[in-house]
C-alpha cells in the first residue's frame, strides 16, 4: 500500500469527512437528543463532559479502535470482514446499529467516486467506522491523520446537534471545539496504535440515553 503525498491524503479526509459528504450525519444524535431532554447535557461545559466521556471511555473511543483494525486489515478479506461483523455487533441500541450501518453504507457508495476506494467484501450495513478506515488505507491516507479528522468529524457533529438542541450557541460551539481539540489528538494517537482488544467502554448512561430516544415522543434526530 502506497502513502500517499500528505496534501493529498488531507484533502480526501477534508472530502470524505466534510459535512456536505453524503452520509446524513446530520440526522442523528448518538443519544445526545436523549440526554439534553433528561437534563443530562444543559450548557457548554456539560455537553464538553459528555463528549471527554465518550472520546475516553465510550462509543467513540471504541470507534476509532475499529477504525484503526478496519483499516489495518483492509490486505486480508476475512480479517477485515470479521472487523465488520464485531463493529455491527457492538451497537449497543437499534438506534445505534442503524445510525453506523447507514452512514458505513452511505459512505462507501459516495467513497466509490474514487476508484479502487471500496475493498469488494464491505457493503449495505458496514459500519461507519470500518468503512472510513478500509476506504482510508485503500487510498493510503496515513492511519494516524485519518483517525484524528474522524474523530474531529464525529465530535463536530455532536456539537453541531447540542447547537441545533439549543444547548448553546455557535460562538460556544466553536470554542468548546477548540477546547478538545488536545484530547481528539491524544485519543487519536492512542487508537493508532490500538488493537482490538482494547475495546471497551464504561458509559452506562449514554448507552441508556441512546436506549431511550428509541421512545421519545417527539425528537429532531434519528438516534
Amino acid at each position: 500500500m502506497r502513502e500517499r503525498p500528505a496534501v493529498e491524503g488531507l484533502l480526501r479526509l477534508m472530502a470524505w469527512l466534510s459535512p456536505a459528504f453524503p452520509v446524513g450525519g446530520f440526522a442523528y444524535s448518538g443519544g445526545l437528543e436523549a440526554a439534553v431532554q433528561a437534563g443530562h447535557v444543559s450548557s457548554a461545559e456539560t455537553l464538553k463532559d459528555w463528549l471527554l466521556t465518550l472520546l475516553r471511555n465510550g462509543s467513540l473511543r471504541n470507534d476509532a479502535v475499529l477504525l484503526a483494525e478496519a483499516y489495518r486489515s483492509v490486505a486480508d478479506d476475512e480479517r477485515l470482514r470479521e472487523v465488520a461483523e464485531l463493529a455491527t455487533a457492538l451497537a449497543g441500541s437499534a438506534e445505534r446499529h442503524v445510525e453506523i450501518s447507514r452512514q458505513g453504507g452511505a459512505f462507501l457508495a459516495a467513497a466509490d467516486a474514487w476508484p479502487g476506494s471500496v475493498p469488494d467484501v464491505l457493503g449495505d450495513g458496514t459500519a461507519y467506522s470500518v468503512a472510513v478506515g478500509a476506504v482510508a488505507a485503500s487510498n493510503g491516507v496515513g492511519l494516524a491523520e485519518t483517525v484524528a479528522a474522524f474523530l474531529h468529524a464525529a465530535v463536530s457533529q455532536l456539537v453541531s446537534a447540542a447547537i441545533r438542541l439549543g444547548v448553546l450557541g455557535q460562538s460556544r460551539g466553536v470554542a468548546l471545539l477548540s477546547a478538545l481539540e488536545e484530547v481528539v489528538s491524544e485519543q487519536a494517537g492512542k487508537a493508532a496504535s490500538s488493537t482490538h482488544e482494547d475495546l471497551g467502554s464504561a458509559t452506562l448512561v449514554a448507552d441508556q440515553m441512546s436506549l431511550r430516544h428509541e421512545t421519545q415522543h417527539s425528537r429532531l434526530f434519528l438516534s
